[in-house]
């Protein structure tokens, strides 16, 4: 597909996504997404989680745009609270508080909000330029993969995220182990029989996303937040002026370019994760500040850089999703079981065969940035109220929605038990510090790795040398191998170093 293809199909997307239920889907979805980033703690893989039950009705393309709009819509929401009360409403404006508390208590606090706006509209919408652009083709390169390929690069994907989304190499995975052990409960995908199932029939069609992603998000982030009710947070800084000083656009717009190639380039790496990029960008910006000094003390590029990278992060992370089948976070993971759930498989065959969905959701999401810059810039005072909302008012409400969209995807008690023991297996994980994105990813996609791996045995009679005669394959896997070998060396570096010092 060539340049003039791509403006076409997106410009057909826009007529689909501008009809009056997709722009208020669209609309739900990033209020909701801001609503999220603001509320320290909940994120976006939560929401999602928790809204995921509610699309069960509803047409696919409404559905994952709505679901679409909260993932990048918490990225602008937890800039607000970072910049206020130093309090990340989400994890990638943890390095935001850095610089954009301190612009605050100088009275600043309009500019860190406006810059970290602009910074983020702009990445957002370049971002989506390059799905625009480089989905298409990378959709037709991988029509070529055949299961040897795609198993090569789930395995790449699960151990990127194994390697990078953990303190401890160990207990990465173990996270991975247990969402792969959880994959494997129903039927074979090839010889049919149950399996781990222990006599129930509700099990034989495996766990249910819904359900075990409520679990870990919803009900375990629900069970630690009770442990620490913590009191209302005053918002005491105002917000006046959110445009920067004459002489500060030249530096932010060099830092918000910068953020965006960082951001746009980290997203089509699968296993990573919007905080990567921000770190990165924090990084470069005080490496080529004439004076690094203001950084963490008030510098308006240690926030323009950071909330455009993670922005940036979001348009091209679906990449992987919509051209391979790869998620490459948990929130775009259980998108990707909103496409399953409505029928709709994300790969090389999505632009060619549903043509007509694919881009009314990249269209929205154009619109949705624009939905964001109007509702972040004038409105940041009313949105940092919400963190005003007690938390013992607000943990019953998403506690209601869990069990109810519990039960209502598996119309069964069953899937409220799932539930249930989820939340309580990720409450301890979470206490354990075990990282929970390798558990929902490798189940999300522990049953197709093992599908592609059956088949490519199958291929190549069972030997697994096969594997690495593949030129793709073998380059693919041998980058995965380097991976988790450099995991395992920087932590047994950090083992030492931390074993001398006691010493």
């Amino acid at each position: 597909m060539d340049i003039f293809g791509s403006v076409g199909h997106l410009l057909n997307g826009f007529g689909d996504a501008m009809t009056y239920a997709n722009l208020l889907y669209c609309f739900v979805g990033v209020f909701v997404g801001m609503m999220v980033g603001v509320l320290p703690g909940l994120g976006p893989t939560t929401a999602t989680a928790l809204l995921l039950p509610l699309s069960f009705g509803m047409e696919p393309v409404a559905s994952i745009i709505m679901l679409s709009g909260i993932y990048y819509g918490a990225m602008y929401g937890g800039t607000i609270t970072s910049v206020l009360i130093n309090t990340p409403g989400e994890s990638a404006s943890v390095i935001t508080c850095l610089d954009g508390y301190p612009l605050a208590q100088q009275g600043r606090a309009g500019a860190a909000l406006g810059i970290a706006g602009i910074g983020s509209f702009i990445g957002g919408i370049i971002s989506l330029l390059a799905l625009v652009f480089v989905g298409p083709p990378l959709a037709q390169f991988a029509l070529k993969f055949g299961p040897p390929e795609f198993f090569a690069l789930m395995a790449l994907g699960l151990v990127t995220v194994v390697g990078l989304m953990g303190k401890s190499l160990i207990k990465g995975l173990i996270a991975a182990a247990v969402g792969m052990s959880l994959s494997l409960i129903g039927t074979d995908p090839v010889s049919g029989t149950d399996r781990f199932i222990f006599d129930q029939p509700y099990l034989m069609g495996g766990l249910d996303l819904v359900c075990v992603a409520m679990g870990l998000f919803g009900l375990s982030e629900i069970m630690l937040g009770m442990e620490n009710l913590s009191l209302q947070k005053k918002i005491t800084h105002k917000i006046t002026g959110v445009l920067p000083r004459k002489e500060e656009w030249w530096p932010n717009l060099k830092a918000i370019g910068r953020g965006t190639a960082i951001g746009s380039f980290i997203g089509l790496i699968p296993g990573t994760n919007s905080v990567i990029p921000a770190i990165l960008s924090y990084s470069l910006e005080k490496k080529v500040a004439k004076d690094p000094s203001r950084f963490g003390k008030g510098a308006l590029e240690g926030v323009a850089g950071p909330e455009t990278a993670n922005n940036a992060y979001c348009g091209t992370a679906l990449i992987p999703l919509f051209t391979l089948g790869i998620p490459s976070s948990p929130t775009i993971a259980i998108i990707m079981g909103a496409f399953i759930m409505h029928g709709l498989t994300p790969g090389p065959t999505l632009f060619s065969e549903k043509p007509e969905v694919v881009w009314a959701i990249i269209a929205s999401m154009f619109i949705g940035n624009v939905m964001l810059i109007i509702m972040n810039l004038p409105l940041a005072g009313c949105w940092a109220r919400v963190t005003l909302i007690p938390e013992k008012l607000l943990y019953p409400v998403i506690l209601a929605i869990s069990i109810l969209g519990a039960y209502t995807s598996s119309n069964s008690v069953w899937g409220v038990g799932i539930a249930l023991a989820c939340g309580l297996a990720g409450y301890f994980m979470k206490k354990l510090e075990i990282p929970m994105a390798p558990v929902i990813l490798t189940f999300v996609l522990g049953r197709l790795m093992e599908t592609a791996l059956l088949q490519s045995l199958r291929l190549f009679n069972g030997s697994i040398l096969a594997f690495f005669q593949r030129p793709i394959t073998g380059v693919i896997l041998g980058l995965a191998i380097l991976i988790l070998l450099f995991s395992v060396f920087s932590g047994l570096k950090e083992k030492f170093a931390a074993d001398d010092v006691e010493m």
